[in-house]
């Protein structure tokens, strides 16, 4: 079966990008140029231009002209949150698990209007030091609701893969971190830290295969013990 001009086209030059030819953050090919390159006509380049930069390897600017992506898409990025206390005792308090119905946790659990959840509050220590504060709020089909025992939520993602058969690391997940300032009151009370440090705050969301919300989690962690590595591989 024949390759369409704007399919080969394309092939080329992204071998040109990903042989090196073109360095990202590099100025592009003109469509003119494309044109007399190819011998082709202005609709067969520009669609194989527009296909390029849907794919994240050109980016297009009105009036600048083409330039080769400098963060591409189809790039495995892996964040690590890194210990930087390795060697100590870390341990989990369980403060408290409350079933609540707050509009907008019911939101980010896809839950229907009247229903809840439980809200299972954690502090993370190390050598005994309060470093990061955990809201969990989790559906109830994932709670035992014959158990009592608040430790008995010290780990988690233990509880998951114990009476549900879910490797919760293996799920997909979503996390948003930002730093705020001043800490809120309540955080810092529980952090036994000040208002006036600022605290990263974290959001993430684990989904199942089936779409189902296993959890989502609001945690604040002081800003000292904070500290992440970003990697990109090729795909």
């Amino acid at each position: 079966m024949k390759i369409p001009k704007y399919q080969q086209i394309k092939n080329d030059l992204l071998n040109k990008i990903k042989s090196g030819e073109f360095e990202h953050g590099d100025r592009f090919y003109s469509e003119n140029e494309l044109i007399k390159l190819y011998n082709a006509s202005s609709i067969t380049v520009i669609r194989a231009i527009q296909e390029l930069a849907s794919e994240g390897y050109l980016v297009r600017y009105q009036g600048k002209g083409t330039y080769v992506s400098r963060s591409r898409k189809r790039k495995l990025v892996e964040f690590t949150d890194i210990e930087i206390f390795a060697g100590k005792t870390e341990t989990v308090e369980v403060i408290s698990i409350v079933e609540e119905s707050d509009p907008r946790i019911v939101k980010e659990l896809n839950l229907q209007p009247d229903q809840t959840y439980r809200k299972i509050t954690r502090i993370r220590k190390v050598d005994a030091i309060a470093f990061i504060l955990h809201f969990t709020f989790m559906p109830n089909q994932f709670i035992n609701h014959d158990v009592t025992e608040l430790s008995y939520y010290d780990s988690i993602y233990e509880r998951f893969k114990t009476e549900f058969g879910i490797h919760m690391y293996d799920e997909h997940a979503t996390e948003t971190n930002e730093i705020l300032f001043p800490t809120p009151k309540k955080v810092a009370k529980l952090l036994s830290s000040t208002e006036s440090e600022p605290v990263v705050f974290q959001m993430k969301k684990t989904t199942l295969q089936d779409g189902t919300v296993a959890e989502y989690v609001e945690s604040y962690k002081k800003w000292d013990y904070y500290k992440i590595e970003f990697s990109t591989y090729k795909m």
